[in-house]
């Protein structure tokens, strides 16, 4: 297990309708390899309900968090990051963990977060088909594959490549 991670802390993005695995399983996998895994939405404290149901509660609101208190983001797929792009403040952290050569994570739709925050262009990138399109015409390459790393992002398709996904994460982590 990575020790060089141990006890950094990791920001995830909540709001209603994310999709549930994709915010779990990477959430406790990552508190598994000793991280702290920190959920922001847009209030602190409130329970967020995943498109299937499962309840999430946000340890922070997004508009106190400080980036230079993460080594990375993980944007988690579902409707919620359609919400979660039209918060500066969401765009404005995941744009200084880009320019800081630190950790940027999508799965599924994701993507649609680091595409507003203006940091895909010419990054080789996966996602649900159904985000293939906006991702090229953000200057993206895509790639259909479990996982896709370029330097400090991370991406991934769906649900079922989540294994595949939380290795790439690691592995960028612990490089």
């Amino acid at each position: 297990m990575p020790t060089n991670i141990t006890g950094k802390k990791i920001l995830m993005f909540v709001e209603n309708i994310y999709e549930d695995l994709e915010l779990w399983y990477p959430k406790l996998r990552l508190e598994e390899a000793g991280m702290t895994v920190v959920l922001a939405g847009p209030k602190a404290g409130i329970t967020y309900s995943g498109k299937h149901g499962y309840p999430a509660i946000s340890d922070a609101a997004i508009a106190d968090v400080n980036g230079n208190d993460f080594i990375g983001v993980v944007c988690a797929g579902g409707f919620a990051p359609d919400k979660l792009r039209r918060d500066p403040k969401v765009k404005s952290l995941v744009s200084h963990f880009a320019n800081k050569g630190q950790l940027v994570a999508a799965i599924c739709h994701g993507g649609w977060i680091p595409i507003s925050a203006g940091v895909y262009r010419g990054v080789r990138v996966t996602s649900s088909p159904g985000i293939k399109d906006d991702l090229e015409n953000a200057g993206c390459i895509w790639i259909d594959a479990p996982a896709v790393v370029d330097r400090h992002f991370v991406s991934s398709r769906k649900p079922d490549d989540l294994p595949a996904f939380c290795k790439s994460i690691l592995q960028v982590l612990t490089a």
